[in-house]
């Protein structure tokens, strides 16, 4: 298990008691350096959405409990936030979860020319998503994929 990996993982089961007693569910924890700095960053989530109240409850609960643990030496900005209408579909259970919904994918390197896409998200599996264009299923290795997010109109 890589350093991040580690960090992620033991933020996300600190992290757990605090979401449940704010009524919030943990939608991701991630730990990325960005220029000269290092970001923990913990999304959030509930059916209704999330509010910048929840936000801060749990940001001080848990930069709480990270200062008891102290288990990241490095110094590092703690973010506590919503993932957002267009979030990102990283892990497994995003993904079961958004099946019927319309999402972008984007890829590393072009198809036919073409480096974006949008569809419905069919289905997924270990190595490939497939998603729906005008009904037509189109399925791309996940390896390929450099992001996969929900898309949004307004």
């Amino acid at each position: 298990m890589s350093k991040r990996e580690d960090y992620e993982t033991k933020t996300e089961a600190l992290l757990t008691p605090i979401a449940e007693a704010n009524g919030v569910s943990i939608y991701d924890v991630e730990y990325v350096k960005e220029g000269a700095d290092y970001y923990l960053r913990a999304y959030i989530d509930k059916p209704e959405g999330v509010n910048i109240i929840d936000c801060e409850n749990v940001s001080r609960a848990l930069s709480d409990a990270l200062d008891a643990e102290d288990f990241i030496p490095d110094a590092y900005i703690l973010e506590v936030s919503s993932p957002g209408l267009g979030r990102s579909l990283k892990k497994d259970k995003h993904l079961a979860a958004s099946i019927g919904q319309e999402v972008e994918i984007k890829l590393f390197k072009a198809i036919d020319k073409q480096k974006e896409f949008i569809g419905i998200l069919d289905s997924f599996d270990a190595g490939t998503i497939t998603i729906k264009e005008a009904d037509v299923p189109r399925s791309f290795n996940r390896s390929d994929i450099a992001l996969v997010r929900l898309t949004f109109d307004f």
